[in-house]
């Protein structure tokens, strides 16, 4: 891609137009991965689904868009990415409506499958789309700040959006939001959108869609369940076989003629930084998992009242990404985003002053508002990073490759913060010797079973059960927003050396050697 702010055309109307198009479609596949929550107590009384199928029904739509993305962003160059944004478009639409009249927990389960599938296909057709319609880097820096703005907003509004149609509709309607907005794009994205593939792009290797599969699947399942069970075989297994599986993958993209995965991408030190802070940015996601419990808990919050107090740092990240590329037109943007990762840190470690006692909501938000703020510039300009780091013709392998790195980083969060989080609650809970051992082991695997124990006991010995789970929970919080606080500090320390090549958007880049390929000098992106 040309790299050079004053000689690359800029986009006009009709882009801008595409660009909104692109938005609807992006805002609701991250919606699908959180609307669901709220809804899964009504759909699983109405369908008899047991805790292991519920936990199915909300997983295996991460699971097949994580396990799919790299493989739908080849085809995407292969067969044109607005055609297979189109296919998609109109598979998910389809979809939803049968998952939304599901009539058993099985049907359900095959349908939000079948929906992973679908959204795997969109999530790398926009990105691409978006950098090839927008190859100016101070509009594509704008563009693609817009896309992870919609991405991240439809990640904070799905529950919100959910528990307001549980409101009034039944547990299906959550499903049913995909249909209006995927009849939108069906209808104008053929007029404004633009098709754009690989003409030199040969067949896909059918073995290496599997072990892309077999090696994304059961790494993000292990993980999960890691953080979920604790240490035991079968996640262990898991994440065994995947790691053993990724090494197959990698040595067959070396081998083949038309490879998935590029591995010549990663040679570029900005598309290897900016998927890296991708990762530490998923990664981060692990954390919100205990603000969620001590706001339910110790502060004694319904769902929706949690995720209404979650809106301010979530708007905050929002007007960040925006801000950010306009700050990297004038300061480089491995200083705009190690910068604010120092912030970010700041944020993080404010949460450990939290005290458990109830009282806290203020200081919480605080912290969060602070710690979002400084993650809103990594947010808004490691995807233009990257994808400015790719050629015109590998833009879907790009886009495959960033949002799967995403999704990654969120498994590896939720799995590592969540054993610290967890493991400190274990050790940290006091519980009396006359609670019976049942309620005692209840009481010490989470907070939800603490809670669920102290309304069997006493007055008074529910209230020191509680008093000592809550004070549990906000060590768990400490602990994992102190894991926080260095993950930032290191994506600082990655993004200062790994993008300080990188300049300005309102200066001409200049060619720049990467130590990874020195055979061949490349030229480092403007953001």
């Amino acid at each position: 891609m040309d790299t050079s702010a004053g000689t690359t055309a800029l986009a006009g109307r009709k882009e801008f137009i595409g660009l909104a198009v692109l938005a609807l479609p992006t805002i609701l596949v991250a919606l699908d991965m959180s609307v669901l929550y709220l809804a899964l107590p009504h759909l699983s009384g109405d369908l008899g689904a047991s805790s292991v199928q519920q936990l199915w029904i909300t997983d295996i739509y991460g699971f097949l868009v994580a396990g799919l993305l790299i493989t739908m962003g080849n085809v995407g160059d292969r067969i044109g990415r607005k055609r297979l944004l189109m296919i998609g478009a109109g598979a998910f639409a389809v979809v939803s409506v049968l998952a939304a009249y599901s009539t058993s927990p099985e049907m359900l389960m095959v349908m939000r499958a079948l929906l992973g599938v679908a959204g795997a296909t969109i999530m790398p057709s926009t990105m691409a789309l978006i950098a090839a319609m927008f190859q100016n880097p101070k509009q594509n820096a704008m563009a693609m700040g817009v896309w992870m703005g919609c991405f991240m907003g439809g990640t904070a509004l799905g529950p919100i959006i959910g528990g307001g149609l549980l409101e009034f509709f039944w547990w299906g309607s959550v499903f049913l939001l995909g249909v209006p907005v995927m009849g939108i794009l069906l209808v104008l994205g053929p007029k404004v959108l633009p098709e754009f593939k690989n003409p030199a792009a040969g067949k896909i290797d059918p073995p290496s869609v599997v072990l892309s599969l077999v090696a994304i699947l059961p790494i993000i399942y292990g993980l999960k369940q890691l953080a979920h069970d604790g240490a035991s075989a079968l996640p262990i297994a898991a994440v065994v076989v995947g790691v053993a599986c990724t090494a197959m993958f990698l040595r067959r993209q070396k081998r083949v003629a038309n490879p998935l995965l590029d591995l010549g991408l990663f040679r570029n030190r900005t598309f290897s930084s900016a998927l890296s802070l991708t990762v530490a940015a998923g990664f981060i996601a692990g954390n919100q998992l205990f603000v969620y419990m001590y706001l339910q808990s110790v502060e004694g919050l319904s769902p929706v009242a949690t995720a209404l107090w979650l809106v301010p740092p979530a708007l905050v990240t929002l007007i960040m990404i925006q801000v950010a590329p306009l700050l990297a037109r004038r300061i480089p943007p491995g200083r705009v985003i190690a910068a604010g990762l120092v912030v970010s840190a700041i944020g993080f470690l404010l949460l450990t002053q939290l005290d458990g006692t109830g009282n806290d909501i203020p200081l919480l938000v605080t912290g969060l508002v602070i710690a979002n703020l400084g993650m809103g510039p990594m947010a808004g300009l490691c995807a233009a990073l990257a994808m400015q780091s790719a050629p015109m013709e590998k833009l879907g392998s790009a886009a495959g490759m960033t949002s799967t790195s995403g999704e990654f980083g969120i498994a590896m969060g939720i799995a590592v913060l969540g054993t610290v989080g967890t493991t400190l609650y274990r050790n940290t809970i006091e519980i009396d010797p006359g609670v019976p051992a049942a309620m005692a082991d209840t009481a010490a695997e989470s907070i939800a079973g603490a809670q669920v124990a102290a309304s069997s006991l006493p007055a008074a010995d529910a209230g020191n059960l509680l008093q000592s789970a809550y004070q549990a929970i906000t060590t768990s919080v400490h602990g994992t927003a102190i894991g926080s606080a260095i993950i930032v500090a290191a994506g600082a320390v990655i993004a200062a050396i790994g993008l300080r090549n990188v300049p300005a958007t309102g200066q001409h880049a200049q060619p720049v050697a990467d130590d990874a390929d020195t055979a061949k000098a490349e030229a480092e992106p403007a953001v």
